[in-house]
């Protein structure tokens, strides 16, 4: 019975990998694009950018995924069907707008914590303003948000959870499909063993990013 459970739940792990995966892929520059928007000097593009970002971060994500994956199909326009991947594409989708716009704010944090005069410096040097951005932000702004960056990829692998809402088979919904068939507990609490491995590992990863960028103090 052990050893059933835990390859079931390992094939629930490798959808959840594969929805964290594909939501940092879309929401890492997503989220650059949307901080650009919020530090524009057009209001015409920062007030959208705003209120795009004030209302993702003010509604909970499980309603943003329902709404995402249950709203087209009431208004007749079922673009994911009813399948797996049409389940998996709408939580990408929805993690991906929604962990763009938490990032977005951290990109902000760190492009404004680079000293201005560092900036003014390199375009006295006649440094362009994508090369003074590539050249003098953008290692020190990653220095800057590793830390809160990390926390949000962390909660990331958590909230993949949210994905059984929609009947994603997930690696939490496939341990509580064992309590409905079969009567038995024990493997809900054993995911938690592969969700504690996992975030081990990126713990691990982001501990050896933080030693490489030491160099950028800033």
């Amino acid at each position: 019975m052990f050893i059933s459970v835990t390859t079931s739940l390992l094939g629930g792990l490798a959808v959840s990998v594969r929805i964290f995966l594909l939501t940092l892929l879309f929401a890492l520059p997503l989220g650059l694009v949307i901080c650009f928007g919020l530090m524009s000097r057009f209001r015409v593009i920062s007030v959208p950018c705003s209120l795009l970002v004030w209302i993702v971060r003010g509604t909970p994500l499980m309603l943003q995924l329902i709404s995402f994956f249950y709203i087209p199909g009431i208004i007749g326009q079922n673009i994911w069907g009813g399948g797996e991947a049409g389940r998996t594409a709408a939580t990408v989708v929805a993690f991906s707008l929604n962990y763009a716009c938490y990032f977005a704010v951290i990109y902000k944090g760190g492009i404004q914590g680079v000293p201005v005069g560092q900036r003014e410096a390199a375009q006295v040097l006649g440094l362009t303003r994508s090369q003074i951005f590539f050249r003098v932000t953008l290692l020190q702004m990653i220095k800057r948000i590793v830390h809160p960056m990390s926390n949000e990829i962390i909660t990331l692998v958590k909230d993949t959870s949210l994905a059984r809402i929609i009947a994603v088979y997930e690696l939490t919904f496939t341990g509580y499909s064992f309590m409905k068939s079969d009567g038995i507990v024990w493997p809900m609490f054993y995911t938690g063993v592969f969700y504690l491995l996992f975030v081990g590992i990126l713990t691990v990863l982001f501990g050896r990013l933080e030693k490489r960028l030491d160099y950028y103090q800033g």
